[in-house]
């Protein structure tokens, strides 16, 4: 007759194997995902689906061709201005404004803003992003590798558009004798504000899509916070100017419109305009990262 089982016998065996895992698990000594891996693993999605790279080659030609455009314009009718025109353009930082012109900016915020908002909400709207917290369970990790990667990505890509802008602008401008070099005084003012106008609009639609998480509400909400609040908010009120001068679109006017033009009832100073960039740059990443710790899916 067999003799029973015993307890120990009756208990699966969980002994370590050879390689340090268990029979019935994963490894004992498996460490946890390093933040740089969790950064790698952000920029392979982010750039390995396909339409991120056209969304920014289409973002970049619209931006360029908008600039370009406009100072060809300018030259093809600079034989139509007065004396006192012509005499004047330079002096009153013309040739900047044309170096990356308002309906530029308008162009490459929407586009930014909705690039910046569909790397968590496209995660959210398709699942994946179970995915992604199943495999790295510390959220505040995967949405800082998902800011670190925004905001590098967009960042170059603002350096090279808005550079690329000023150079082939000023160039154009120079068959008429128009075009300024970059040590011109307040040409890299407007050429590192055109730069950091392109992560400030990316990280506000990620912040937006941290809180919203669907696709339309969220683009929505980016069109209306980076383009429709700066027209409603006038200038000939104080708390309204005040309201507007916190706004990225309007900072950005402010650093690239030279000081003694367009007078306005409530003036600011560049220093204020640096500052609600570095604000909204830094307020939006934070507010990505805590509201998914704090959230469930």
């Amino acid at each position: 007759m067999t003799s029973p089982l015993s307890a120990s016998d009756a208990t699966p065996r969980t002994s370590p194997t050879r390689d340090g895992r268990r029979a019935d698990g994963p490894r004992a000594d498996e460490p946890r995902a390093r933040f740089r891996d969790v950064v790698a693993a952000e920029w392979i999605k982010h750039r390995s689906l396909r339409s991120t790279p056209l969304a920014y080659g289409v973002t970049a030609l619209a931006v360029v061709a908008f600039n370009a455009g406009t100072a060809h314009d300018l030259v093809s009718h600079w034989t139509e201005r007065d004396a006192a025109g012509r005499a004047s353009f330079v002096r009153e930082g013309m040739s900047l404004q044309q170096a990356f012109t308002g309906n530029a900016a308008l162009v490459m915020m929407i586009a930014l803003g909705a690039i910046g908002a569909l790397v968590i909400v496209g995660e959210y709207g398709t699942g994946t992003i179970r995915t992604t917290f199943a495999a790295v369970p510390a959220r505040h990790s995967v949405m800082g590798a998902k800011v670190v990667v925004v905001t590098v990505v967009t960042t170059v890509f603002g350096g090279c558009v808005a550079g690329l802008s000023f150079a082939l602008t000023q160039a154009i401008l120079d068959g008429r004798g128009l075009g300024v070099p970059l040590s011109h005084p307040g040409a890299a003012r407007v050429v590192l504000a055109s730069a950091l106008l392109a992560p400030v609009c990316a990280l506000t639609g990620m912040a937006l899509g941290s809180v919203i998480r669907h696709t339309s509400a969220t683009m929505i909400a980016s069109f209306v916070v980076l383009q429709v609040l700066p027209v409603v908010l006038s200038e000939g009120r104080y708390w309204s100017a005040v309201a507007g001068h916190a706004l990225p679109y309007r900072a950005w006017l402010r650093l690239t419109t030279a000081d003694h033009r367009a007078p306005v009832d409530f003036p600011w100073t560049t220093g204020g305009a640096w500052t609600v960039l570095a604000v909204w740059t830094f307020v939006p990443a934070l507010v990505a990262v805590i509201c998914v710790r704090r959230r469930d899916q």
